[in-house]
């Protein structure tokens, strides 16, 4: 425990992680942090807010000085006595804590099948592949251009090149689903551009391919474990699989449930899966159950709204509306403050003062600030912000 008193007692700052050469060998190791979470650190060491093991005392060591106990977790708690002694204020420093801004991580799956190529329906409209890539990529207002700085993007084009050649045979060799991705990255529009040079190809493995994904966000996690994970699933028709690639209407509902079950399988694996229908053709309930699934609701009774792009402007809010909406205006501390310690807060973004309740908000895991309107606004504009909170001495950090 980080604590803070007014008076002269005060743990020391440096864990032993970085104060002992070689440190222990429990350093670092990864736990869940938060109020009431269970400690899974080794005995004598405890979880941090960034979610590492750490040690600040030893039972016999001392570490913590006068008026301090160090606790079986390894922390530096008040040990009760004489802690309401009252001295000057320039011996009752504020707390500062770093607050860290999450940024979403945004894997963009895109069905790269042939009927992509076909027109929206008014005279003078670009095919659904060219109004995709302008949605996304359009130097000046595509998304990813956007938020390019905000938001961790991937992207992988699905299609199936060993396809059905209309008479029930399978031609070609490749493997099934055919993925061509570029990694996910902060700062990746120039590779995600080159990606989108790409044409349409064949066919619509969206389960398998969805499972690929998912599967890929496993082996290849967030940096940051906080980091919320999403797919934004852009298809222009019903789906097929590796094993039927061109399902006719009596195979179609089953073809649909082995989507639904992917996506439900992404949310089983933390990733929240957003899907985007392109075009007019009849898709039935299938989109409605695509969205409920992928957020974790019952496919047929849940009330997520799918998102219809029948026009190319349509197309285009949709994309903003899915990234935008997940740029977390969340901010993770280093220390855990009381709800009631709250209001003595200051805290700023970019060096300007925000108002409690009317900017920011303590969740309650204490843990996490949430700004809130028009802080929210700047956050999510800012590609590098800088927010410090402050909060006044006397107040306990957990």
């Amino acid at each position: 425990m980080l604590a803070t008193a007014c008076g002269s007692k005060k743990p020391p700052g440096e864990s032993l992680c970085v104060a002992m050469i070689p440190p222990p060998a429990a350093c670092n190791m990864t736990c869940a942090p938060g109020p009431g979470a269970p400690n899974s650190c080794p005995a004598g060491f405890h979880c941090t807010a960034d979610g590492k093991c750490d040690i600040s005392c030893t039972q016999t060591g001392g570490e913590c000085g006068t008026g301090f106990e160090c606790t079986a977790d390894g922390s530096c708690t008040l040990d009760g006595v004489d802690a309401g002694v009252i001295v000057d204020a320039a011996d009752c420093p504020a707390v500062h804590l770093t607050a860290k801004k999450v940024t979403p991580v945004v894997e963009l799956l895109l069905d790269q099948s042939g009927s992509m190529n076909d027109p929206y329906p008014n005279m003078g409209d670009p095919s659904r592949w060219e109004a995709l890539r302008k949605s996304l990529i359009d130097p000046t207002n595509g998304v990813v251009k956007k938020l390019d700085g905000s938001v961790i993007f991937g992207a992988a084009l699905y299609s199936n090149k060993s396809h059905d050649d209309g008479t029930g045979k399978q031609v070609g060799n490749a493997p099934c689903p055919t993925l061509t991705k570029k990694p996910r990255a902060i700062n990746n529009f120039a590779p995600i551009q080159q990606l989108l040079g790409a044409n349409p190809d064949e066919d619509t493995p969206t389960a398998e391919s969805i499972d690929a994904i998912v599967a890929d966000f496993a082996a290849n996690p967030p940096a940051d474990p906080n980091a919320p994970k999403i797919i934004v699933l852009a298809t222009d028709g019903l789906p097929d699989t590796c094993a039927d690639a061109d399902p006719p209407a009596g195979r179609q509902a089953a073809a649909n449930a082995t989507s639904v079950a992917a996506a439900k399988r992404a949310y089983a694996a933390g990733i929240r899966l957003f899907f985007l229908f392109i075009g007019n053709d009849a898709a039935g309930d299938h989109p409605k159950q695509m969205a409920n699934a992928g957020a974790g609701k019952d496919p047929l009774t849940g009330d997520e709204k799918p998102f219809l792009a029948t026009d190319p402007a349509g197309l285009t809010s949709a994309f903003n509306t899915i990234i935008g909406g997940v740029v977390s205006c969340d901010l993770k501390l280093s220390g855990s403050v009381s709800q009631a310690d709250a209001p003595n807060g200051i805290v700023k973004l970019n060096g300007t003062a925000l108002v409690y309740t009317t900017d920011w908000t303590l969740d309650p895991d204490g843990l996490t600030i949430h700004l809130v309107g028009g802080a929210c606004t700047m956050l999510k504009a800012a590609a590098n912000p800088t927010v410090d909170a402050e909060f006044p001495c006397g107040t306990i950090i957990f």
